[in-house]
């Protein structure tokens, strides 16, 4: 378990952070920028949550995807192991493939009832889906900062999956969400001109 007793350090100040293999980094450095980005999706997820019901089955999928993306996170902050890779094990946390697979299931439990696309959606619907639409954005982001972290050290391979799942995750909600309030918000190309 994670026991803060004291927020600040003062080992930041210098414009370094570190990883959980006790490293130093800098702050600027695209793997911080890609766990900033999925902190930040991390928030949106969780004003998302706050605009439905606690007890409701989307409050309870967006849970566990929180607690995932602090766990993503940790993972991405954790050099690989010389001898375990990326395998999960004691002192590191890692995306293992049942939490992409389960994104999946949820995805296609709710992609069933949904009807085929016709069109891009526009973001917004209700406040929780366009919350959600934000969300999805600020994922896509981090996806990006965590291919391009990729290309400059080892990330774990699953952890990209998730993002890239995740995001299809928030479309699919969002969706989900907005057919029981009046279905999507569809794009209509040149409507304006």
């Amino acid at each position: 378990m994670v026991k803060l007793n004291k927020i600040y350090t003062r080992t930041g100040d210098g414009g370094t952070t570190g990883l959980v293999d006790g490293s130093r980094i800098a702050k600027s450095a695209p793997l911080m920028a890609a766990v900033g980005d999925v902190d930040e999706a991390n928030s949106w997820v969780g004003l998302a949550a706050a605009a439905l019901d606690p007890a409701s089955d989307e409050a309870a999928m967006l849970s566990r995807i929180q607690n995932e993306l602090f766990d993503l996170g940790a993972d991405l902050a954790t050099p690989p192991d010389s001898e375990r890779g990326f395998g999960p094990h004691d002192m590191a946390l890692r995306i293992v493939p049942g939490q992409i697979a389960r994104l999946e299931e949820e995805i296609d439990r709710m992609n069933e009832a949904l009807e085929s696309l016709r069109s891009f959606i526009l973001p917004g619907g209700t406040e929780a889906a366009a919350r959600l639409h934000l969300a999805r954005a600020v994922t896509r982001r981090a996806e990006r900062a965590a291919v391009a972290a990729g290309a400059e050290r080892d990330l774990n391979p699953l952890a990209l999956s998730y993002l890239n799942r995740l995001s299809d995750h928030l479309f699919v909600l969002t969706r989900h969400i907005n057919a029981g309030a009046g279905g999507d918000i569809l794009w209509k190309p040149g409507a304006t001109r």
